[in-house]
């Protein structure tokens, strides 16, 4: 205190104590604000914060981002990039400047997430996760077609519903995953990679409905990209509407603008395939018997322009009639290979009915519940013999064994201090022995010390 010319009392601070007082006023006045600027001299130390300065064209100040809040951050921070944040402000006392340590930040005007799909665009461009090259043609007619997709959305039903109307003899394999939200991106990933260890699918289709950017934001990952890029069965994504792109539909080897358009792309129309056999099989009648009409048509010109050769006549005609019989023989031998052939097509689809499929998974399904039955029991034995052995080691150190070996613990009454020293006893002083079993109350009625005794009776003391 300093006293004034006028005899009033005049409070003097330390530094330390006006920077103090400055900064509890500040954070209780702004204890969080919402704030807009640039970014310059962003710099980030061994300690993984993120200093930089905020400014506009009039005024800048110091900003901070703790490595903590940077887990929410879905972009990376540049020198020039705006962004809008909220924090609290504080003062760095042993300086005496004042600072804002945000809690949240992103790009001003354009969607963290939008920056990022584009980055991550970019960089896998660069890496040939785009190019043709690496596209896988889609067979002509799968024998098996695996669905990735929510198993409780209008999407699965309508592809099921298309695929059965085009082609209903082909099995269809449905890998339920999550399409959006916590999980999601782990559970697509996990289904792409089921497919190929099982490795029996001909085809893939990854598909969910249409959403917002933030809905599809599991097929715009860069662990999805990866796992469609490895895959070794070609994948189809059918992922939103048709102007929804997600990163997904740029590694996919087929793009379909819609669920609805893959079930479309991915088998043809079985009724299609049986008319188109049969006008080709007429066709092939047509021809041939146009063939032979033809020949016919010319032996018997020949045959017409011959000057009374009679015999040689009858010989060309009983050889055209043994060509006749062996061209017929040839076509009709020609027309059972084909026959054949189109029974041998008929039984392969017929074999791979979904029923013989099914049973053959219940199989290995019953015997991974086996083995993994057998796991748990052998498991839990050994849990056992440890629970045991750690009983039998926590018994050996309690102290009711040691009291069950004879041993006692006496304690003072009544703040219950274990006694360690007679020095801490005094002469009738009520105590408590602690046996195994139960406890005794007694009373001092002497003390002995390395062999000297001293012993009182209650009536000497009294």
């Amino acid at each position: 205190m300093k006293l004034t010319n006028d005899g009033i009392a005049q409070k003097i601070y330390t530094v330390s104590e006006l920077n103090a007082n400055i900064k509890a006023l500040l954070e209780e006045q702004f204890p969080f604000v919402w704030i807009c600027g640039e970014i310059s001299n962003l710099r980030r130390p061994l300690s993984g914060h993120f200093y930089f300065t905020l400014k506009d064209d009039i005024s800048q100040m110091n900003a901070i981002m703790f490595r903590g809040q940077q887990k929410q951050l879905k972009f990376e921070p540049e020198d020039g990039m705006s962004v809008i944040g909220m924090g609290r402000i504080s003062v760095y006392e042993p300086r005496g400047t004042y600072q804002i340590i945000l809690e949240y930040l992103e790009p001003s005007g354009v969607g963290a997430l939008q920056i990022a799909f584009e980055k991550l665009k970019a960089r896998l461009a660069e890496e040939g996760y785009f190019d043709e090259s690496h596209k896988k043609p889609l067979p002509f007619l799968p024998q098996k077609i695996a669905i990735i997709t929510s198993p409780t959305g209008a999407v699965v039903h309508d592809i099921l519903k298309i695929i059965n109307r085009r082609f209903p003899d082909v099995f269809i394999d449905i890998i339920p995953v999550k399409v959006q939200g916590d999980g999601a991106e782990e559970e697509i990933v996990g289904g792409l990679h089921l497919v190929n260890e099982r490795g029996d699918a001909d085809v893939t289709i990854l598909a969910r409905g249409g959403g917002s950017l933030e809905d599809l934001q599991a097929f715009n990952s860069e662990r999805v990209a990866t796992a469609i890029f490895n895959s070794q069965i070609p994948v189809i994504s059918a992922i939103g509407h048709e102007t929804d792109f997600t990163i997904a539909d740029f590694v996919a080897d087929l793009r379909a603008p819609t669920p609805s358009a893959a079930a479309e792309l991915v088998v043809p129309e079985k009724m299609e395939l049986t008319r188109r056999c049969i006008e080709l099989s007429l066709i092939l009648k047509s021809n041939i018997y146009n063939y032979i009409n033809n020949i016919k048509n010319k032996l018997d010109v020949i045959s017409d322009k011959l000057i009374d050769p009679r015999k040689t006549v009858q010989n060309l005609r009983l050889r055209i009639d043994d060509i006749t019989i062996r061209l017929s023989q040839f076509v009709f031998y020609y027309m059972h290979i084909k026959q054949e052939r189109f029974l041998f097509w008929s039984d392969r689809l017929n074999a791979n009915n979904p029923l013989f499929q099914i049973k053959n998974s219940n199989k290995k399904l019953e015997q991974i519940y086996t083995d993994l039955l057998k796991s748990f029991i052998i498991y839990n034995q050994n849990k056992r013999a440890q629970l045991r052995e750690i009983a039998a080691r926590l018994h050996a150190l309690s102290p009711n064994a040691i009291l069950e070996r004879g041993y006692s613990i006496t304690r003072t009454i009544p703040d219950a201090v274990v006694v360690r020293d007679v020095g801490t006893v005094s002469l009738n002083q009520q105590l408590e022995v602690m046996v195994a079993k139960g406890s005794l109350f007694c009373r001092v009625k002497g003390k002995s010390t390395n062999g000297q005794k001293n012993i009182r009776t209650i009536n000497e003391t009294t």
